[in-house]
């Protein structure tokens, strides 16, 4: 396989950023153009985004038409550097590089695949003062190393591609699996559509089947506080720190509980954001129950339908917080033990698939990036 060594900017017939339409008119956005902020480049494809402007917005603002599988980059900030392939026509902000890749002389998947694999030496560019950053220049002028034929870069970003589409699909069944969890839990216990037929008896909630009573969340479940664990004191070693953010905050050697795991983040501006882990983890600035407790996913579901309770439930104007008896404290409607067994049944089956997609994304994304700096290097050959 014969590569050659050239800059980015050659690949490309066009280079080009983006604009903001002024965010106090409102006659400049929720239209039907697409139109990406930096921070949802993330190494990922675009297939929509956050928010859309009018044609109005469009005509009156630096935003341009980006064109389907055009590779970008985003220059300011903490995001600089961060690359994603858009996979319809989209418009984006003056933070994002844009790249129209010649499909004669290049693939867009091998481009996009480099730059994923030269993020660290890309990121380090960026320069200024308070905020470092990221220019076109400077994106142009990288060096690529990238095979002649077309045909060979087409081969080593196909076998990336297909890592990240498998990736993808699970991604996908796993939101349709949770989106089912929810609609049945919704259904039992909010429509009651299962229990139509039987007699039913006024509460502070409004009419439930008879047998069943409203009480608080802090009846059935017992969320306990995390231990806190600082990042510079973990030991890395693959099991999920869970702090106060939306991902794990870093990784250690031990974990503090026992899967399947609920967190709700403690502190900070994601306080209340609540998800499932299927392996054990380290609870740190948050509130968990784990599989000690009987109700764990009638509790995930109900929480997974009330996210507004868990926003609502912040304290603390600086910093937002959510203390276990924050959430002890939600009205909840208790069914029947027998039907509370029936339901976690049928969920427990299906989000033990939604943990098995998980794991296996783990060792596909594992695998991708153990791969990508050698295929792009030429190191390993297909």
């Amino acid at each position: 396989m014969e590569w050659k060594i050239t800059n980015i900017g050659s690949l490309c017939d066009r280079v080009c950023s983006g604009g903001t339409p002024k965010s106090t008119n409102n006659a400049y956005y929720n239209g039907n153009i697409p139109w990406l902020n930096t921070k949802e480049v993330n190494f990922n494809r675009i297939y929509d985004t956050e928010k859309n402007i009018t044609q109005l917005g469009l005509e009156n603002s630096s935003a341009k038409w980006i064109s389907e599988n055009s590779v970008i980059v985003a220059m300011y900030g903490a995001t600089a550097g961060k690359v994603a392939i858009t996979k319809i026509p989209i418009t984006t902000n003056q933070a994002c590089c844009n790249l129209s890749i010649n499909s004669e002389i290049a693939d867009y998947n091998f481009v996009y695949y480099f730059l994923c694999s030269k993020f660290y030496e890309l990121s380090s560019l960026a320069n200024g003062g308070a905020q470092q950053n990221l220019n076109a220049q400077i994106i142009k002028d990288f060096p690529i190393k990238i095979p002649v034929n077309l045909s060979d870069q087409k081969k080593i970003a196909g076998f990336l591609s297909a890592l990240d589409s498998k990736i993808e699909n699970n991604n996908k069944i796993n939101a349709n699996l949770e989106a089912q969890a929810q609609a049945l839990f919704k259904s039992w216990f909010v429509d009651f559509t299962p229990f139509k037929d039987q007699p039913f008896v006024d509460s502070e909630l409004g009419p439930i089947p008879q047998g069943w009573k409203v009480g608080k969340l802090g009846d059935i479940c017992t969320f306990k506080r995390g231990k806190n664990l600082l990042s510079k004191n973990a030991i890395d070693e693959g099991v999920p720190v869970v702090a106060g953010g939306l991902s794990p905050s870093c990784y250690h050697n031990q974990a503090n509980t026992s899967a399947p795991v609920v967190t709700v983040s403690g502190s900070g501006a994601n306080a209340g954001f609540m998800r499932m882990y299927h392996v054990d983890v380290w609870a740190s600035d948050c509130s968990f129950i784990d599989v000690s407790c009987d109700y764990l996913y009638f509790v995930y579901c109900f929480l997974s339908v009330n996210r507004r309770l868990l926003k609502h439930a912040q304290t603390g104007a600086v910093q937002p917080h959510v203390k276990p008896a924050d959430i002890h404290d939600f009205d909840v409607v208790i069914p029947e033990e027998d039907i509370v067994k029936a339901f976690q049944s049928i969920i427990k089956e299906l989000l033990t698939k939604v943990g098995v997609n998980e794991k296996e994304n783990q060792r596909l994304a594992a695998l991708r990036d153990t791969l990508l700096p050698k295929l792009m290097s030429g190191e390993i050959k297909l």
